[in-house]
C-alpha cells in the first residue's frame, strides 16, 4: 500500500455520544494515575506510557497563541468554538449579500457574487483542509474536507429538504396542489404537503447536473484502472469551475431567484406600513401586554375600512387604504399591493375579505413582525414602528417594469457601506478560523478514534450551512407556494454551489499537492443523494408529507453506506 494511501481503521456505528463518555471514561482511568486493572491488560499499559510523548508531538498551537489540546473534551470544545465562529461568519456573509441584493438588484451582483460567497466558507474549510503539513498529513486531513463536501450536500437535500416539506406543509386541494396558508387536515402524509412552481424544478435538474465533475473524476476507479487517476482529476476540476461560470450566467440573464427575494421584501413593506397605518389611527395597540393581538382593535380597524358597512372589504376599499398610508414615499404598484393583501387574507376565494378573514390575517401579519423583530418583551406602539424600519431597509423599492429594475435606496452609500463591512467582517472570520477549525476535527479524530469523514460530515455543515438553514425553515414556515418555491430553489442552488464551486477547490488540492484521489465510497453517497432527489424533484412540483420520510431516510442511510463499504468492504 503506497505511503499516502488513507488509513482505515475499523470502528462500530455507535452514537457520537456514547463513543465520547466511553472515551472520556477511559481516558481519566489513565490520567488520574491510578493504578490499571488486571482485566484491562498490557493495552492500557501501553498507552498510559505513550500518552505523554503523543501529547508532546500533537499539541501546536495554530497561529502560535490559539490553544491547543489533546483531550477528548477540549478538542471537543474547540470544534464547538471553531464552529460557532464559522456560523458568525456565515451569518454576516449573508446578511451582506441580501442588504447588498437590496441595493444593487439581481445580475451581476444576484448572479455572480452571491452564489460565490454563500459557498465562501465551506470552499475555505475544504481549501485549508489540504494546504497544512507534509504530503502525508494533508492525505489524511483533506478527507476532513471529502466530508464536509458531503456533508452539506446530504444535509442540504435530506434533513433540511425534509423539515421544510414538514413546516410548510399546507392541505392539497382537489387538483393535488398546495392550498395556501390552509392547514386544517394536521399531519396527513397524503392530504397535505407543499407545491413549488416549475421553475423550481429548473433548479433541481441544474444540481442533477453538477455531479458530472464527481463522475470524471471517479471514471478510472470505475474502470478499475490505475492510470489516467491524475488527467481525470484534472478534466474535473476545469469541468467544475467551467459550470460555476455557467450556472452564475445562468442566474445572471435568468434571475428568478433573486427576483423572487425582491418581491418578497416589497410584500413585507406592504404589511409593515398597514400595520403602522393602524397604529397611528389611534383605535388602539394591536398587540396586548402579553404580545397577543388585540381583536377589538382589529375588528375597529376593519369597520373603519369597510367604508359601505357591508362587513366585507372589496377590492376598491382596499385600494383605497393602500392609497391613503405614507409608505415613506416609495413608488410602488398600488394594484399590486392590493392583490398582495387579497392573496393573504381572501382564504375563501370570493374576491372580498370578510371580517373574520381580515381577523385572522391580520393575526398573522403580526405574528410574522414578532418574528421579524426582537420585541424586548415589552409590545409597544414602537413595535410596529421597529418592523416598519426593518422592512423599509429590506424593501427594495422595485418599480413594476418587465426587468423589475430597483429604484434607488435611502441612503444608498451607508447600505452599501454596512453591506460591504459585513461582506468583509464575513470573509476575515472564515479565513482566520477554518485552519484552527480543521486542526480540531482531525485532533478530535484522533482523541476518540473516530474516523475524521463522519466527524466532519456530521459537525461541520451544521455550523456553515445553520443560517442558510434557519431562513430556509422560517421562509417555508410561510406556508405559500411562492415562498416554498423560493425556500427550495436556494436548497438546490447551494447544493449546486457545493458540487461545481467547492469541489473545484478540492479538486485543486489533490491535483497540485499530488494527493491521492481515494474517495470511492464518498463520491457514491454524494451521487446517491443527488440523483435520488434530484430525479425525485425535477418532474413534480407538489410533494406530499410522505416525502419528508424519503428525504430524512437518505440521511442515515448515506453513514451506514460509507461504513460499510469502507469498513466492511475495504473499498479505497
Amino acid at each position: 500500500m503506497a505511503t499516502n494511501r488513507r488509513q482505515r481503521r475499523p470502528y462500530p456505528l455507535v452514537p457520537l455520544l456514547l463513543s465520547l463518555l466511553a472515551v472520556a471514561a477511559y481516558g481519566r482511568l489513565i490520567s488520574d494515575g491510578s493504578p490499571p486493572s488486571s482485566h484491562l491488560g498490557t493495552t492500557v499499559i501501553r498507552l498510559a506510557t505513550s500518552a505523554p510523548v503523543k501529547a508532546a508531538e500533537q499539541c501546536e498551537q495554530s497561529y502560535g497563541f490559539l490553544p491547543c489540546t489533546t483531550t477528548v473534551f477540549g478538542n471537543l470544545f474547540l470544534v464547538l468554538a471553531y464552529g460557532f465562529l464559522m456560523f458568525k461568519a456565515a451569518t454576516y456573509l449573508s446578511a451582506g449579500s441580501e442588504l447588498l441584493l437590496e441595493i444593487m438588484g439581481p445580475g451581476l451582483v444576484g448572479g455572480l457574487l452571491l452564489p460565490i460567497l454563500g459557498a465562501l466558507p465551506d470552499a475555505l474549510l475544504v481549501l485549508v483542509s489540504g494546504l497544512s503539513g507534509s504530503k502525508e498529513t494533508a492525505q489524511s486531513q483533506v478527507l476532513i474536507g471529502m466530508g464536509l463536501l458531503a456533508g452539506s450536500t446530504v444535509f442540504l437535500l435530506t434533513l433540511l429538504w425534509g423539515t421544510c416539506v414538514v413546516v410548510g406543509k399546507c392541505d392539497l386541494g382537489p387538483n393535488g396542489a398546495a392550498v395556501d396558508l390552509q392547514n386544517d387536515k394536521g399531519f396527513s402524509l397524503t392530504g397535505t404537503g407543499i407545491t413549488t412552481d416549475v421553475q423550481t424544478s429548473y433548479a433541481a435538474r441544474i444540481m442533477a447536473i453538477s455531479v458530472i465533475p464527481f463522475i470524471i473524476a471517479q471514471f478510472p476507479v470505475m474502470l478499475k484502472s490505475h492510470h489516467g487517476k491524475r488527467l481525470a482529476v484534472l478534466l474535473a476540476l476545469i469541468v467544475s469551475f467551467l459550470l460555476v461560470l455557467a450556472y452564475c450566467l445562468y442566474q445572471v440573464f435568468q434571475p428568478w431567484v433573486q427576483r423572487r427575494r425582491l418581491a418578497y421584501a416589497k410584500h413585507k413593506h406592504v404589511i409593515s406600513g398597514i400595520l403602522r397605518h393602524a397604529q397611528m389611527q389611534a383605535l388602539g395597540r394591536l398587540l396586548n401586554d402579553d404580545g397577543t393581538p388585540n381583536e377589538d382593535v382589529i375588528r375597529k380597524l376593519f369597520h373603519k375600512i369597510d367604508m359601505d358597512e357591508s362587513r366585507s372589504l372589496s377590492r376598491s376599499e382596499l385600494h383605497a387604504l393602500i392609497v391613503g398610508i405614507n409608505f415613506d414615499e416609495v413608488d410602488f404598484d398600488k394594484a399590486d399591493a392590493v392583490d398582495k393583501v387579497m392573496d393573504d387574507f381572501d382564504t375563501s376565494g370570493n374576491e372580498v375579505v370578510e371580517e373574520e378573514e381580515f381577523v385572522q390575517g391580520m393575526k398573522k401579519w403580526l405574528d410574522e413582525a414578532k418574528r421579524s423583530v426582537p420585541t424586548g418583551g415589552a409590545f409597544s406602539m414602537k413595535f410596529i414602528d421597529d418592523f416598519h424600519a426593518r422592512t423599509r431597509h429590506e424593501h427594495n423599492q422595485l418599480v413594476d417594469q418587465a426587468d423589475e429594475a430597483v429604484e434607488s435606496v435611502e441612503n444608498p452609500g451607508w447600505c452599501i457601506t454596512k453591506a460591504v463591512g459585513l461582506l468583509l467582517l464575513g470573509a476575515a472570520i472564515a479565513a482566520a478560523f477554518a485552519d484552527p477549525l480543521v486542526d480540531a476535527v482531525h485532533n478530535f479524530s484522533d482523541a476518540t478514534h473516530i474516523p475524521s469523514f463522519f466527524i466532519s460530515f456530521i459537525a461541520l455543515p451544521l455550523a456553515t450551512n445553520s443560517s442558510e438553514a434557519v431562513s430556509a425553515i422560517i421562509f417555508a414556515s410561510r406556508k405559500k407556494q411562492r415562498t416554498c418555491s423560493l425556500t427550495f430553489s436556494e436548497v438546490y442552488g447551494g447544493v449546486t454551489m457545493n458540487n461545481t464551486l467547492c469541489l473545484g477547490v478540492f479538486l485543486a488540492l489533490i491535483y497540485f499537492r499530488q494527493l491521492t484521489w481515494d474517495f470511492s465510497s464518498e463520491v457514491l453517497i454524494i451521487l446517491l443523494v443527488c440523483i435520488v432527489m434530484g430525479l425525485f424533484t425535477s418532474f413534480r412540483t407538489t410533494f406530499p408529507l410522505w416525502t419528508c420520510f424519503v428525504a430524512y431516510a437518505l440521511y442515515p442511510l448515506s453513514l451506514i453506506i460509507v461504513y460499510i463499504l469502507d469498513y466492511v468492504f475495504g473499498w479505497s
